[in-house]
């Protein structure tokens, strides 16, 4: 087999994005006919062909389907190599880290601070779209996930776990309520993909309520917010989200029998220094409360795995 042409590779993965050629052409800003002519080079490349075209439209084979999924990490790894050399020909230490929202690095960035006076620190926030996303593809080289996470070509080690409630308008019918079932909020629409609530999807079929498939369901928080604060729909969020995010007309309320969620930590798989080797450490004192703002806890903290 010859050697792989990462460029070839992107224009195939856009063909896999859109199942088209044409659109894929438009969006690469080349001509069809040259899009067509490097897939088949690449096809050759590989010893396999990746796509169908019909009269029904484009489709990808089995192997087709396998080059993508392979084939966008190693895109993502090959441009995490070019940030790397980049920063280190720069002479630079640095280290960038995730997180997701309502989870504080502060203690983090404070403790590297104090190991490695020089560093250069990025903070990078992430969502559940991108909390993944933004590790393997080198922005961001220490994540707070959100678990659980696809851990292919991923390190992840848990940190600790966390209530989830539920965030309603102040003027909904339930709001003067102190806690909540999912049983009695099965009643009201879900303003997030019913996947991220088994236990409302439950009550919601044990009550003869239809679920919702499909939909539109934002990622960030802020919208989410806005959408419970303007309905009367409820969505659940980590307790440390709901905390970091208090605005004066929607409410949190816990809701015992809802699962609770976990925080991790994660990075590259095969990445290692002193920095990042510190930085894991550091997570691992994480501490998160409703109740309290301390969130550096040392003497409690659990020994990593």
């Amino acid at each position: 087999m010859s050697e792989l042409n990462l460029r070839r590779l992107r224009y195939f993965l856009a063909v896999a994005d859109t199942l088209s050629f044409s659109r894929a052409a438009e969006e690469l800003h080349i001509a069809q006919p040259v899009l067509s002519r490097q897939i088949a080079l690449l096809e050759r490349e590989l010893g396999a062909v990746l796509l169908e075209r019909s009269t029904r439209g484009t489709a990808l084979t089995d192997a087709g389907r396998l080059i993508a999924e392979d084939g966008r990490q190693l895109l993502r790894s090959a441009g995490a190599l070019e940030r790397r050399a980049r920063q280190a020909a720069q002479g630079i230490e640095r280290l960038a880290i995730g997180f997701m929202p309502g989870l504080l690095v502060t203690p983090i960035v404070q403790g590297l601070r104090q190991s490695f006076p020089e560093i250069r620190i990025e903070l990078v926030r992430t969502g559940w779209h991108d909390q993944v996303e933004t590790i393997l593809d080198g922005r961001v080289d220490l994540g707070l996930v959100r678990l659980p996470v696809p851990r292919r070509g991923l390190q992840v080690e848990p940190l600790f776990r966390e209530a989830r409630v539920a965030v309603l308008s102040a003027s909904h019918p339930l709001a003067a309520a102190e806690e909540l079932s999912p049983h009695v909020l099965a009643e009201y629409d879900l303003l997030q993909s019913p996947d991220a609530a088994p236990e409302w999807r439950e009550a919601r079929l044990a009550r003869g309520l239809p679920v919702p498939t499909g939909g539109d369901h934002p990622h960030e928080v802020e919208i989410k917010l806005e959408r419970v604060a303007a309905s009367s729909g409820v969505a659940f969020l980590p307790a440390s989200t709901a905390r970091f995010y208090t605005r004066p007309d929607v409410v949190v309320r816990p809701v015992p029998g809802l699962a609770s969620g976990t925080v991790g930590v994660a990075w590259a798989a095969g990445r290692d220094s002193a920095v990042l080797s510190r930085a894991i450490t550091l997570a691992h004192t994480l501490r998160a409360s409703l109740t309290t703002e301390k969130v550096l806890d040392v003497g409690a903290a659990a020994p990593r795995p």
